[in-house]
């Protein structure tokens, strides 16, 4: 499936350490996993995670869901042994935390050979080098770390994420010059639907795939934000009909409710129609 088409909408974070999340998340209505042994994992833990998480993969039962592991940063005692382990799992992604150049890709991709590569952008060193680390051969998609990066740019929290637009901005260009996934940073109040609807809407807007969670609480916001809605679904199928009927005549430009409609639009409404038929799709699975 062509990742313009297949959807991204949510991606949940999962403790790599409980086999009860584990077992729980094989039954939640996600796009995508991220199976983590970083932060959601105590130090003293870390170790039996890669086996527990191994084990819970081996077993299957996760469907279409993409399945990413987060390891620790190849800086820390754990992430040569993470990469090494993830490499053996049934895995469709290994996520590097804390990436600040293409070297560290390098670094990684030395370990897991043709695993595709996520990064976390979430730095401010990744931020200036967003273009060269999603150039990168391996690198397949970019997960903003929002948390970490306002800590680090030292931010105030508001509502309309002013402060971090541009690094959003930076990473949502360099993603999309490459043809790239990017979902967009968690909405830590997992309880606040309202404020988690207004995020998605922005992150939308700004062109993100999807966004990660924290809670299964967020799931069902979060799919119906970043689906294509049903006004969205009418009007790609009357752009297109109109293209191709005064196509059809010769001409290059259709007018829809007042607007025109060029081969450009086109092509927009055709991919709304593939992921509208994709997200079906693996609702029907």
């Amino acid at each position: 499936m062509d990742s313009r088409q297949r959807p991204y909408r949510s991606v949940l974070y999962i403790p790599g350490s409980k086999d009860r999340a584990l077992d729980k998340a094989r039954t939640l209505p996600v796009d995508a996993i991220i199976f983590d042994l970083e932060d959601a994992v105590s130090a003293d833990e870390k170790v039996n995670a890669r086996e527990t998480l191994k084990a819970a993969l081996a077993a299957g039962g996760y469907g279409e869901r993409v399945k990413i592991v987060r390891i620790n940063g190849l800086d820390t005692e754990w992430g040569r042994a993470d990469a090494e382990v993830v490499r053996e799992m049934d895995a469709d992604v290994v996520l590097l935390p804390k990436v600040n150049s293409a070297a560290d890709v390098d670094a990684l991709a030395a370990i897991t050979g043709d695993l595709p590569i996520w990064a976390m952008m979430e730095t401010p060193r990744g931020m200036l080098n967003a273009a060269e680390i999603a150039a990168h051969p391996l690198m397949a998609g970019f997960v903003m770390g929002t948390n970490d990066l306002a800590k680090e740019l030292q931010t105030r929290f508001r509502p309309d994420r002013l402060p971090l637009m541009t690094s959003l901005g930076l990473c949502l260009l360099a993603a999309k010059a490459e043809g790239l996934i990017v979902v967009d940073g968690v909405y830590n109040a997992f309880k606040d639907a309202e404020g988690l609807a207004a995020e998605c809407a922005q992150g939308r807007d700004m062109g993100f795939d999807g966004k990660t969670l924290i809670h299964p609480a967020q799931v069902d916001v979060t799919n119906a934000a970043f689906a294509p809605s049903e006004i969205e679904i009418d009007l790609a199928r009357r752009q297109i009909a109109a293209f191709e009927e005064v196509e059809a005549q010769g001409q290059g430009v259709a007018v829809v409710d007042g607007k025109i409609v060029e081969n450009l639009h086109v092509v927009t409404a055709r991919e709304i129609l593939a992921k509208a038929e994709a997200i079906t799709a693996l609702q029907a699975g």
